[in-house]
């Protein structure tokens, strides 16, 4: 019995690592491939960014002038039609992402990737605040070599300016999974739920107070 026990418990093990080294092999193809442009709609751009929890992340870019809509899903991993539940296991690779549509007359990718660093702690690695796992770690997603370049400088003149690493991950832009409806505008639709009232409004607030002249004008 206790040997049959042992057998079980390593033969699990191997299979456990056989599944780790190929999730880390698929993940690490993601990272190394062309990134996939997403072309223009009616004059307006997308861009994607992961950065904690993406209820916060969406109402700092609504906030924006020139941003028409932003909407919540999963990007960055190595797994189909990822889930809300899915990617909180942490083994899909994805990151909770949200795709930015915007207008490039009247903001630009540049600020957008300012607004992304100012509005986090920059330094904390696979979260932010309470938030903490790979789900929630922080990805800027490129497009072409002009947003890769871009990303690149702005991250290494933020890792100078503190004098620190910079815990953003810089992916190529794959494809973007569509989060589940009740996760869409759900700061604006739960003002009092607790986790809103306490980590995602006062985030929001400390995240327009870095940069006014970017608002629409009925958020001043």
């Amino acid at each position: 019995m206790r040997t049959s026990l042992i057998l079980s418990f390593f033969l699990t093990l191997i299979f456990s690592c056989q599944n780790n080294a190929q999730d880390n092999s698929k993940q690490l193809a993601i990272q190394n491939a062309a990134p996939i442009q997403v072309p223009l709609q009616n004059g307006k751009a997308k861009a994607y960014f992961a950065s904690g929890c993406f209820w916060c992340v969406e109402a700092i870019y609504e906030s924006l002038e020139g941003v028409t809509e932003v909407i919540n899903g999963y990007a960055g991993g190595h797994t189909e039609f990822p889930t809300y539940r899915s990617s909180n296991t942490g083994y899909t690779g994805h990151a909770e992402t949200v795709e930015v549509i915007y207008d490039p007359k009247i903001i630009d990718f540049a600020t957008l990737v300012d607004v992304y660093f100012a509005s986090q702690d920059p330094t904390q690695v696979n979260g932010q605040g309470p938030d903490r796992g790979s789900q929630y770690r922080s990805i800027l997603f490129y497009q072409n070599d002009k947003e890769k370049q871009i990303i690149t400088t702005k991250k290494q003149a933020l890792a100078k300016q503190l004098n620190t690493t910079i815990a953003a991950e810089i992916y190529p832009f794959q494809k973007f999974w569509k989060g589940e409806d009740y996760h869409q505008d759900y700061e604006r639709l739960n003002p009092n739920n607790s986790y809103i009232r306490n980590v995602s409004i006062p985030r929001l607030k400390r995240s327009q107070a870095k940069f006014p002249e970017l608002l629409k004008a009925n958020t001043h």
